[in-house]
């Protein structure tokens, strides 16, 4: 696949035109951005590329709330950080955070998440959430999601392949253009005060929260598990497939 050339914004800044594989080897979590704006243009360009994302029955259920308002910036920040610390807390305690178990079920909190919503959990990134170039809030419509796997006894799945496509269409169509950015779900946490601050109706539910801004370093390649780790022929114990090991 042929590399294009970059292109320039008025102020100097690499706007990227990056090559979709390269895109996908550096479009890695960033949560460190300079002061520059993003501009309305730009970030329309985003959603522009990132609309055309797959979905069931083509039904495009996703609603994207751009963030404004310092006041609902920063109530979306105290919000993140309630979760986030929940998060932690479980990490500390060598608990994968919100896990199903063996079953596919959650077994309930390994730890008290009251106590550990109230005990400070320092994150560059969680406590400065509202100073960030761009907040959205990735909300789906819910009755338009055909969940095939909703009787199944375990935890479901199946419905996010109607959002979370979207979501990687954005983050990759903004890594196009010399943004990064990060999707997180602390704040999905305490969803019904979400809903209430943001008037999401109830047959909406939010799906992530992306942050998106001109990152303070260059963009590396990301180190993966190779395709032989992951991949394998007819079964789930059958060969591997690729020639990674």
């Amino acid at each position: 696949m042929r590399q294009r050339g970059r292109r320039t914004s008025r102020d100097g800044h690499s706007l990227g035109d990056v090559e979709l594989r390269e895109a996908m080897r550096t479009a890695g979590a960033v949560r460190e951005f300079t002061d520059q704006p993003v501009t309305d243009e730009v970030l329309e360009g985003v959603l522009e590329a990132a609309r055309f994302a797959p979905s069931g029955g083509n039904q495009q259920p996703w609603v994207v709330l751009v963030l404004r308002d310092p006041e609902l910036r920063r109530r979306l920040r105290e919000i993140s950080q309630l979760g986030w610390r929940e998060y932690v807390a479980q990490n500390n305690a060598g608990v994968r955070p919100f896990a199903p178990g063996p079953d596919g079920r959650w077994q309930g909190p390994a730890i008290d998440l009251e106590e550990a919503s109230r005990t400070p959990a320092p994150s560059p990134f969680v406590d400065d959430m509202d100073q960030v170039p761009v907040l959205l809030v990735l909300v789906v419509r819910l009755t338009a999601l055909a969940v095939t796997d909703v009787e199944l006894e375990r935890q479901s799945i199946v419905g996010g392949a109607s959002i979370y496509p979207f979501a990687q269409n954005i983050l990759l169509a903004a890594r196009d253009v010399g943004l990064g950015g990060t999707l997180t779900t602390f704040a999905v946490r305490r969803e019904p005060r979400l809903a209430e601050l943001l008037r999401i109706p109830s047959d909406h539910a939010v799906a992530a929260v992306l942050a998106l801004g001109y990152p303070t370093r260059p963009p590396r390649r990301l180190t993966r598990r190779p395709v032989g780790q992951f991949a394998h022929v007819d079964t789930f114990d059958g060969p591997a497939f690729g020639t990674g090991s």
